[in-house]
């Protein structure tokens, strides 16, 4: 293994565990896993519009990181190029 493939290999790891976190960061819409938690807390304590956005665009940007990763790893090791 080279050096590249595995940094790429623990860049999606670490993308990973980010992704998960950020996804159980998000709002939960009601009756899932995401009340298991916290379903005595009321609506107000829920996070604004800005952040719930901003928790949106990062868990997106995020997913296609780890997408874009998964797919040069694939790649890589399809043609043997590292």
């Amino acid at each position: 293994m080279t050096i590249v493939k595995i940094a790429l290999e623990i860049v999606v790891i670490i993308t990973s565990i980010l992704l998960t976190l950020l996804i159980l960061m998000h709002k939960g819409k009601g009756g899932g896993l995401s009340d298991m938690f916290g379903s005595g807390i009321g609506s107000n304590a829920g996070t604004s519009g800005v952040a719930e956005k901003n928790l949106n665009r990062l868990t997106i940007i995020v997913a296609l990181i780890w997408v874009a990763i998964i797919i040069a790893l694939d790649l890589i090791s399809k043609y043997k190029l590292a």
